[in-house]
């Protein structure tokens, strides 16, 4: 089992340009989403176990979200069920198209989550931690998951995905010294190209980054490129693996797709633990890598978040 530590949290998507004429509102579509609670669904669809650690609101939304999670073979043992409202994340179209968000995650159920609401130890079936986004600095369920990376660090697989959305952050300093203290417990940090921009300005030396942070002790470090695939660095240097042509829906998830694949192949393959990243050799960690990429491809074939399963991951390898 793979514990998975974050937000869900609703996309409410308004079609801005289309008022309702009879009641005088706007049509709104609401979907399941959030990037660990995608990555505990594609995990399990994957046909790793995962369990989700975080805040679930008792509003409609949040049953709606556990209802999903739970249907998707999740296990929730370790989620709380929170008075406060499920966050929203508001998407309409603005100017050229584009989307344009506007967040609603306030002193919502994802925060509602301190240290003392943490299991006293976590049983021998969960394997790693996977965390990120935006819950990492928001309070008390920022400090309550790093207390639980250093309880578990070099225990555990700890695997990082930041999953940076600055419209979210508004210390940036403050993530900077919570991600740092993360890195320290972290064996695997998979990241984007964009990520990486936004934390560390457009000038930013990938290699140099993902350098110190191997020196800090992680195993292992990837950094998605969307089309042109993904680049990792390891004890035994760094590899390239291109990006797969498909005809691109949207990208919606993709990332939380090459997380999940990441993180379920090493677990098929009896990788995941620390020593076991520590003695990757360049082809095996290519051959997984490359796994990874087929799946986010899968997903950008797709409308919205919709992760690939076992069965359609082998379909296309």
């Amino acid at each position: 089992m793979i514990l998975v530590c974050g937000e869900a949290l609703i996309d409410l998507f308004v079609e801005a340009g289309r008022p309702s004429p009879e009641r005088g509102g706007l049509p709104a579509l609401a979907v399941a989403g959030g990037s660990p609670f995608n990555l505990a669904i594609g995990l399990s669809r994957l046909g790793a176990g995962s369990a989700f650690l975080g805040g679930l609101s008792s509003d409609a939304f949040g049953r709606m979200l556990a209802d999903r999670l739970a249907a998707e073979g999740v296990d929730l043992a370790f989620a709380k069920e929170s008075a406060r409202p499920t966050p929203l994340a508001i998407v309409s179209t603005g100017p050229g198209g584009h989307p344009a968000y506007t967040f609603h995650a306030e002193a919502c159920a994802h925060a509602d989550l301190a240290a003392a609401d943490l299991p006293a130890a976590l049983p021998d079936t969960v394997r790693a931690i996977a965390m990120g986004s935006f819950s990492l600095v928001a309070e008390p369920v920022g400090t309550a998951y790093a207390a639980l990376a250093a309880r578990e660090a070099r225990r555990r697989v700890i695997s990082l995905d930041p999953n940076l959305r600055l419209g979210l952050i508004p210390d940036l300093d403050h993530w900077h010294a919570r991600f740092g203290d993360l890195v320290r417990c972290a064996d695997i940090i998979k990241l984007s190209d964009e990520d990486l921009r936004a934390a560390y300005g457009a000038q930013a030396h990938e290699g140099a980054i993902a350098q110190g942070w191997l020196e800090a002790g992680v195993g292992l470090v990837v950094v998605t490129a969307g089309p042109d695939g993904a680049r990792a660095y390891h004890g035994g240097g760094t590899l390239i693996v291109p990006g797969r042509k498909v005809a691109v829906i949207d990208t919606v998830g993709a990332g939380d797709t090459f997380h999940a694949a990441l993180l379920a192949r090493l677990d098929r393959d009896g990788r995941l633990s620390r020593d076991a990243l520590l003695g990757l050799d360049a082809d095996v960690l290519r051959d997984i890598l490359s796994e990874a990429v087929a799946a986010a491809s899968l997903t950008c074939t797709r409308l919205g978040a919709d992760l690939p399963t076992r069965d359609d991951l082998l379909s296309v390898l």
